[in-house]
């Protein structure tokens, strides 16, 4: 079975993770110039946010 794993990292996107490696990574902060990706802006507005991690069964 592959492990899937959702995880919103503090003060940046939500991280698609498949076996460990991240494959997507999309935007939490609302301002991304490339939604539903993150293009990092979140860095330049300030973007805070806890982080969380769910894990796809």
């Amino acid at each position: 079975m592959t492990d899937v794993v959702i995880k919103s990292s503090k003060d940046g996107p939500d991280l698609v993770l498949v076996e460990g490696q991240v494959k997507f990574a999309f935007c939490r902060c609302g301002h991304s110039e490339h939604k539903p990706m993150c293009d990092g802006t979140h860095k330049k507005v300030g973007f805070h946010a806890d982080e969380k991690e769910t894990k796809i069964l």
